[in-house]
């Protein structure tokens, strides 16, 4: 589903937290089928994926035995109660997460796991800005449900950049322009 309704560029939109890494050793958060993991391990990255999801786990394990590398190492578990040790990770990642990344007990559970000067990725939208004819019906159609870019900045700035400063984090937020689309990347540091 996600591939429709992004016409296509799904996986460029997960690509963006790649340059932001920082680190060996990754968590991704909400790991879905297992997209991003895959590509976390083809760069050779000491990467695990939580989710709450059985059937998610599934289709990430699938996808991710076809890659002969590390270990496949997925968690099932809580977002708001990650079953990690302090200062494990030295990046957290999560893209186009539910509400559930905005919960209190889920960034101060970040916050714990992330080493000294980790680092959170968060990628909580992307909107398609190209002026082809499919581009423009997409964009008519994020249109229609509410998600314009003006819309999603207003409520990114209010449901994430505040909680993520109140949970002991330097927040940087940065606009993307990848194939006709913008995606946004919050960049959330330990302070």
């Amino acid at each position: 589903m996600a591939a429709v309704v992004s016409i296509g560029r799904w996986n460029s939109w997960i690509r963006t937290v790649l340059p932001f890494v920082r680190g060996t050793k990754i968590l991704e958060i909400g790991h879905g089928p297992g997209h991003l993991q895959r590509l976390l391990q083809e760069q050779n990255y000491c990467s695990i994926g939580l989710d709450e999801s059985t059937q998610m786990i599934r289709l990430a394990k699938h996808r991710l035995e076809k890659t002969d590398r590390q270990a496949i190492k997925l968690v099932r578990g809580l977002a708001q109660a990650l079953p990690f040790p302090e200062a494990e990770f030295d990046s957290v990642i999560s893209t186009f997460p539910s509400d559930y990344i905005f919960d209190p007990d889920t960034l101060s559970g970040i916050h714990r796991v992330l080493r000294g000067d980790g680092r959170f990725i968060l990628v909580p939208a992307a909107w398609i800005v190209g002026r082809k004819l499919l581009d423009r019906a997409a964009a008519w159609l994020f249109r229609i449900t509410g998600e314009t870019p003006r819309n999603i900045r207003e409520v990114i700035g209010k449901r994430a950049v505040e909680p993520l400063k109140q949970a002991g984090f330097n927040v940087e937020v940065r606009e993307l322009e990848i194939q006709a689309s913008s995606v946004m990347v919050i960049l959330a540091t330990k302070s």
